[in-house]
């Protein structure tokens, strides 16, 4: 047989299937004793209670409701719950798992994660970083995961003095990166839309090679 002459095999991008196998309860299935969620922070976990929460956008501007989102991030010392991080002058937080994974919903396209506010890590060059979170975004016409990152409107000087966001070439782009405060009553939230693809460059999310 000439494999030569064979039709290529159909392929399909992440789209509603995808919950079934990372985020099942969502989708209707109780498969995993230990589901992977959005809340990262238990009742000890140490630093500032946070809620992330925005909507992805397709080219057209229509909120995309298969989205699945995971976030990791360091503590509120600024160290990853990770045995590779070098930053062992830190303190861990066993109570903080410091990763999450959200669907969006399925009606709205909101997605949210409750976590706390990170402390600032070590860049390559030991300058410290601002405060972040990194994201990691799959969905319909995406055939790689998207990685970006999330900094916060209250945190202008360390926004400043970060290496990522100064190798952004222009500022209109850093601000796609921009998580904006809002407080609702006692419940800090921080807004964080992800523009996937926009004619006009300045309101389309900066993504990442990692």
């Amino acid at each position: 047989m000439n494999i030569a002459s064979l039709p290529e095999t159909a392929s399909q991008t992440g789209g509603p299937y995808v919950h079934i196998g990372l985020a099942p309860q969502q989708a209707g299935f109780e498969i995993f004793d230990n589901n992977f969620g959005h809340v990262l922070a238990r009742p000890g976990t140490v630093g500032e209670r946070i809620t992330i929460e925005g909507q992805v956008f397709d080219g057209s501007g229509t909120p995309m409701r298969d989205v699945l989102i995971e976030i990791w991030q360091a503590n509120a010392a600024g160290r990853y719950a990770h045995p590779a991080d070098p930053q062992t002058g830190k303190a861990l937080d066993d109570t903080f798992r410091g990763w999450g994974r959200s669907g969006a919903d399925f009606d709205t396209g909101l997605y949210r994660f409750d976590t706390i506010k990170p402390g600032r890590v070590a860049g390559r060059s030991g300058s410290l970083q601002a405060p972040h979170i990194n994201l990691w975004i799959v969905a319909r016409g995406i055939n790689l995961g998207l990685n970006t990152r999330l900094y916060f409107s209250d945190e202008a000087q360390a926004n400043a003095e970060d290496p990522v966001l100064g190798s952004i070439e222009w500022e209109v782009r850093r601000k796609t990166l921009i998580a904006q405060r809002q407080q609702r009553g006692a419940e800090t939230v921080y807004r964080f839309d992800i523009v996937v693809q926009h004619h006009d460059m300045a309101k389309e999310t900066v993504f990442f090679e990692v």
